[in-house]
This record gives C-alpha cells, sequence and structure tokens, in this order.
C-alpha cells in the first residue's frame, strides 16, 4: 500500500474503532521504513561481509644480533692552527673550507723585523768565529812557552780558559743563529695535516702573537672519520654477552639522519675500561673510511654494534605491531578466516621491521592493513600483500 493510499484510509476512519485506527497507523509506519536503506550492509539471513585484508606469512630467518645508541661524529685529528711568533697579519693565502694538504701555506706574518733578527744574529756568529780561533792560535802559542818553562802556568792556563769560553760563545751565537731562522720561518703559516679547513678567525691587519690571541684557524682530518657513542650497561645483554667484549663485536654500522646505511662498515678503536657513574653508559669509538666526506664532524647519526646472528626470527612490519597495556601484539587471520589477536616479543627493529623472538610460528598468517577496523573474530577475507583483494563476499549465516 502506497503512503497517499494510507491518508485515504485514515480520513476514512477518523470515525471509527480506535483499533482500526491503530491498525492503520502500523500500516503507515510500514510504509515509511520501506523507502529507507537497510542498517547493514549484509542481505537478511545472511552475517556481516568480511572484511579485506593483506596478510604475510611469517617465516622463520637470521638477523644481524644488534644494537644501536645515539652517535656523533667528530675528526680524527681536530688541529688548531696558531701563530709561533707576534707580528702584523700580512695575508690570508688559502680559501676558506677549501682541502688542504699537509705543507700548505695558509697565512703570511710581516717578515722584515725577523729577517733583521737573523742578520745581526749571523753577525753576531761571525764575530764569536773570529775571537775563537784568535783564542785558540793564543793558546797554541803558549803551548810551547809552556814547555819550554818560558811563561808560567797560569798563564798558559788562562790563556786555555780564554780559548774554551771562545768556543762556547760560538755555540751560542750559533743557536741564536738557528733561533732567528726559525722565526723567520715561522712568519709563514702552514698546515701541519692534511684536511679540511674552517673559518679564518683573524683577519688580514691585525696583531697577532704566540700566546690567546694567536688561534687563526682549524683544520679537521676528515678521512678516516670518528664517531662516539655509548650505551648503556643494561643493554650489553641484547648483544648476547654477559658483559662487553670489544673483541667480539664484528663490525659497526652508520645509520646517516636519513635514515639510509653508510656503505662502509666501521671498527671499534676505542672502548672505556670503565663505566660512567652518572649515566650508567659505556663509551666507544668507531672509526669509518670517508673518503668522499659524507660524514662531517658534529654530525648526529646512530651507531649499530653487529655482534653476531640470531636465528628463528621473524620478520614483521612495524604497522603490523600494535601496542597494548598487555604488551605487543599482532592480527592474525586464522584457519576460519576470523581475526585472532596474537601476544607477541618484540626485539629490535631490522629496517623498518620488528625482530619478533617470541609468539609466531612458521606460517602464521600476520594482518598487516585495516587494523583500526578489526575486532578479535571478525570476519576478514585475507588476500597476500600487494595483490588486488578479491570482490567481497557475504558469509552466511549460522
Amino acid at each position: 500500500m502506497s503512503f497517499p493510499d494510507v491518508l485515504v484510509t485514515l480520513a476514512g476512519l477518523r470515525r471509527a474503532r480506535p483499533v482500526c485506527l491503530a491498525i492503520a497507523c502500523s500500516l503507515l509506519a510500514a510504509c515509511s521504513d520501506a523507502g529507507k536503506p537497510a542498517a547493514t550492509g549484509a542481505a537478511p539471513g545472511q552475517a556481516p561481509m568480511a572484511m579485506p585484508v593483506s596478510v604475510i606469512a611469517a617465516q622463520p630467518t637470521r638477523v644481524p644480533l644488534s644494537l644501536e645508541a645515539v652517535a656523533q661524529a667528530e675528526g680524527t685529528r681536530e688541529i688548531e692552527v696558531r701563530a709561533r711568533v707576534s707580528g702584523i697579519l700580512e695575508k690570508r693565502l688559502y680559501s676558506e673550507g677549501q682541502a688542504l694538504k699537509a705543507g700548505q701555506a695558509l697565512f703570511r706574518i710581516e717578515r722584515a723585523p725577523y729577517e733583521i733578527a737573523l742578520a745581526q744574529a749571523r753577525a753576531q756568529l761571525s764575530e764569536q768565529q773570529a775571537r775563537a780561533e784568535q783564542a785558540a792560535r793564543e793558546a797554541g802559542r803558549l803551548r810551547g812557552l809552556v814547555a819550554d818553562r818560558a811563561i808560567s802556568q797560569k798563564e798558559f792556563d788562562d790563556a786555555s780558559a780564554s780559548s774554551a769560553i771562545s768556543k762556547a760563545n760560538v755555540r751560542a751565537a750559533e743557536a741564536a743563529v738557528r733561533q732567528a731562522e726559525l722565526n723567520l720561518s715561522y712568519t709563514s703559516v702552514t698546515a701541519p695535516v692534511a684536511g679540511m679547513s674552517g673559518r679564518a678567525l683573524r683577519s688580514e691587519g691585525a696583531l697577532v702573537s704566540p700566546g690567546a690571541d694567536g688561534l687563526l684557524a682549524t683544520i679537521v682530518q676528515l678521512d678516516p672519520i670518528w664517531v662516539r657513542f655509548s650505551i648503556a650497561e643494561s643493554d650489553v645483554s641484547k648483544l648476547g654477552m654477559s658483559k662487553l667484549a670489544p673483541g667480539l663485536i664484528r663490525h659497526v654500522e652508520a645509520i646517516l639522519p636519513d635514515g639510509s646505511t653508510y656503505p662502509t662498515k666501521g671498527k671499534l678503536n676505542f672502548t672505556a675500561s670503565r663505566v660512567d657513574p652518572a649515566l650508567g653508559t659505556i663509551e666507544m669509538r668507531a672509526e669509518f673510511a670517508n673518503p668522499e666526506g659524507r660524514i662531517l664532524p658534529g654530525q648526529f647519526l646512530r651507531a649499530r654494534l653487529i655482534a653476531g646472528d640470531r636465528d628463528n626470527v621473524f620478520l614483521v612490519p612495524q604497522a603490523a605491531v600494535m601496542q597494548t597495556d598487555q604488551g605487543r601484539v599482532v592480527m592474525l587471520a586464522n584457519e576460519k578466516n576470523e581475526v585472532e589477536p596474537r601476544p607477541v616479543t618484540a626485539g629490535e627493529w631490522a629496517g623498518k621491521d620488528w625482530v619478533i623472538t617470541a609468539g609466531l610460528k612458521a606460517g602464521d598468517r600476520i594482518i598487516v592493513d585495516n587494523l583500526l577496523k578489526l575486532r578479535p573474530g571478525a570476519p576478514v577475507a585475507p588476500h597476500p600483500a600487494g595483490e588486488a583483494p578479491k570482490p567481497p563476499q557475504a558469509k552466511p549465516a549460522a
């Protein structure tokens, strides 16, 4: 019966008995409900449709036994370039930030005062050499006279002492010449090691000296480069060790800020012999080859220690592992294609996966998507991850 027909019927029954009026109201309600859609997606007599989900099959595998820590890079050598003599800084001979070679000239300090000092030292040396030669001839002349007792022994001894003093003065003058030559050479400030140059800390025209004002620039050696980090004492057991033994660490990997792994593996070159009492950590350092300068001093990254392999574990995508009050849980599609929560024990990360050490067995179908829409016991339509889902089908009611 249509809605207009019901209205006509109501008009005719205005004076009818109350029972007839109630029957007509029921017919009106039935007609209005007929235009509404069904409340569930299933047809009458059928259970709710199964949710399409992507699943992966759990397979035991072997993963490296590893431990990660926040690390910071530092140069193998971080050298301070300082002035060794006082004077006016005349010129900077390099470009800031460029790669330098060992012995390359960096700055020039005024040379004139030290050239004059060197000339004076050489003149003093010549004078002392002449006096020493004269004293030596005098001592030799008196040696024959004292043998003939023509002079006293004291006169000969005085002449010999004078000759010895003259020789000492010559050696002192030679040292003064050497010092003057060194001071003159220090007016050319060179790079002590090869590396990357830093910003120049003093400009041309500044008065520099070997003291507090002598720092001119810094040089950092990038190849190889060091990565310094600390691990908690309580995390040592994750490497399968009762105590940290550096000889059991196979190698060290560096995780760059963009999440990629540095292609060259490093090796430990320092392990602290004591635990930091304030932090409860053990300081360590690894060395990496860095010919292209991809790792820069001061850069923060992660260091991953590889100590061995762990067998019979499962790799599960991070998004498939849910954190609950009782611990971590994964959702499985059981034999009845129903959702089954499974508590698991998770270890460390391996790339984008969790390492599951307990709770799974080979062949378990792990649900990896639509997790927020699932409830325990709900029907699902599993399909392999990466494949298109099959058309949904309603499950017949029991």
